[in-house]
């Protein structure tokens, strides 16, 4: 069982506070949608938790299992079990996919020896080419590729908590359905706990959460079921903001 822990988290983006008092925790297995109307703090969000650069914390915390995650570095939160599916992936020339994932797997302990084995795997759940792993990582992928490799990563590396900043974004049906779905499965096979950042309940019909959020303006509104998500989809943010 694993936890991620977020107290009173202020933040501020140059002189802006945007983030103004987050408390929330995640445990393995469970998801958590985070809904709110642009400008209201999620991405800033999923910037703070894994260490982006540019981005100011004024108070609080945040934990994983215990371990302060603010002191680290960004890659030693990804060791410790923290990983991001971007919005918008990096395109990294003359990096391959399959480099990135075997440095990864070393850098946190683990058994390198079947990890082609375990590629073409994860590419045939979300129908990914597998070939494309041998490229370089996210030069000239489609948007659905690039989202399809970003997941295809997630289920290779097996974190303890993935957030996922608007991974439907940009995805037709069926790519949102394949990777939705992978990463859904991936909380009952590997106990995995998702910080889910969307603005569409489409992405909910498949990633089935345990709580939705409602953030407005630096702070979380409002916590509910998963039907809050029918009521956003049927009345909008006006009620909460």
């Amino acid at each position: 069982m694993s936890t991620l822990e977020i107290k009173g988290l202020r933040a501020a983006v140059g002189d802006k506070e945007i983030l103004k008092g987050i408390d929330l925790t995640i445990n393995s297995g469970e998801v958590h949608a985070i809904m709110g109307p642009n400008g209201a703090g999620k991405s800033t969000l999923s910037a703070i938790i894994m260490g982006k650069p540019g981005y100011r914390v004024l108070g609080g915390s945040v934990t994983l299992d215990g371990v302060d995650m603010l002191s680290l570095h960004t890659w030693e939160r990804a060791v410790a079990g923290l990983h991001l599916v971007m919005q918008y992936p990096t395109e990294v020339p003359g990096v391959h996919v399959d480099e990135v994932l075997r440095e990864a797997l070393k850098a946190r302990k683990r058994d390198i020896s079947g990890l082609t084995a375990t590629i073409s795997s994860e590419a045939s759940r979300i129908n990914f080419d597998a070939e494309l792993v041998s490229r370089a990582l996210n030069v000239d992928l489609s948007g659905g590729e690039k989202k399809r490799n970003e997941t295809l990563q997630l289920g290779v590396l097996e974190p303890k908590i993935a957030i996922l900043d608007e991974l439907d974004s940009g995805l037709d049906i069926d790519a949102l359905r394949d990777c939705a779905r992978r990463v859904e499965a991936a909380t009952h096979e590997n106990n995995l706990g998702v910080l889910a950042i969307t603005h569409y309940v489409r992405l909910l019909e498949e990633l089935k959460p345990d709580v939705i959020h409602i953030l407005s303006a630096g702070r979380i509104v409002k916590s509910g079921s998963p039907e809050l998500a029918d009521i956003l989809e049927r009345d909008g943010y006006a009620a909460f903001v």
